[in-house]
C-alpha cells in the first residue's frame, strides 16, 4: 500500500479544517441553532474533500494507473501538446466529492513539467485541456515510452499543486500534487497502449488501471 506522509487528511487540508472547526466552535458557543448547524455541515465538507487514503497498487506489468479519483469523460486519438506526438487522450474530471490527490500513472523519469496560467472554465468542457491553468508531466518510462498526464483547474478549482521537479523519478501510485476543488487530470499515452476503461467510468486513482502500455522487446 502506498505510504503518504500524514494520516488519512492531506497536509493541505489542515489549514483549511483547523479554520472551519475553530469557526464552528464559536458560531456553535455564541450563536447556536441553524447556524450552528449549517457551519458544522460546512466543517463535514471540508474534512471528506480532504480525505486522502493510501491506495493498494497494482503491480501489472505495463499497467497505467488512474492519477485521480473521478469519472472517465473523454478517450480519443489526439495531439500530445505537451510531448510532440500523436498520442491516446484519457481524461478523468473530479467533482468536489472525490478526493483530490494525485498520483502518478507509471514508473519513470520526468523529463520535463510546464505550468500554464489559464482560466478557470467548467473542467468537464473539451475546452478546459487548452483553456484553463494546467500543469503538465512528461515522463519516460523505465521502458522509454513517453506518458504525459496533466492537471487541469476547474470552475471553482483555484491552485494547482505540484511536488515534484525534472529529473525527479517517479513510481506508480506516488503522491506528487494535489488540485483544490473540482478539476481533471488528462493522460496521453501512446497509440499502441491498450486503453481498458470507456466513456463513463468511475475510475479510483491508483487503483485503476485506465491502459497497459505494450511492452517492447
Amino acid at each position: 500500500m502506498n505510504q503518504y506522509p500524514h494520516p488519512i487528511i492531506a497536509r493541505e487540508g489542515w489549514p483549511f479544517l483547523a479554520g472551519i472547526v475553530i469557526i464552528a466552535v464559536l458560531v456553535s458557543y455564541f450563536v447556536g441553532g441553524f447556524a450552528a448547524f449549517l457551519v458544522w455541515l460546512i466543517a463535514l465538507f471540508v474534512l471528506q474533500f480532504f480525505r486522502d487514503p493510501g491506495r493498494e497498487i497494482p503491480q501489472n506489468a505495463g499497467a497505467v494507473l488512474s492519477p485521480a479519483d473521478g469519472r472517465v469523460i473523454k478517450v480519443e486519438r489526439t495531439q500530445d501538446p505537451y510531448g510532440q506526438r500523436e498520442a491516446i487522450l484519457i481524461s478523468v474530471f473530479m467533482n468536489v466529492f472525490n478526493v483530490h490527490s494525485n498520483r502518478s500513472p507509471v514508473d519513470g523519469r520526468i523529463e520535463k513539467i510546464q505550468y500554464f496560467p489559464g482560466k478557470f472554465v467548467n473542467a468537464d468542457l473539451d475546452k478546459a485541456s487548452t483553456d484553463n491553468e494546467r500543469n503538465a508531466i512528461v515522463l519516460t518510462t523505465v521502458d522509454k515510452q513517453t506518458v504525459t498526464f496533466v492537471q487541469v483547474a476547474g470552475l471553482i478549482a483555484r491552485r494547482i499543486l505540484c511536488y515534484v521537479k525534472a529529473g525527479d523519478t517517479l513510481t506508480r501510485g506516488q503522491r506528487y500534487g494535489f488540485i483544490r476543488f473540482g478539476s481533471r487530470v488528462d493522460v496521453y499515452l501512446p497509440l499502441d497502449a491498450s486503453v481498458k476503461v470507456s466513456i463513463g467510468d468511475r475510475v479510483s486513482a491508483t487503483t485503476t488501471i485506465l491502459a497497459v502500455l505494450a511492452q517492447n522487446g
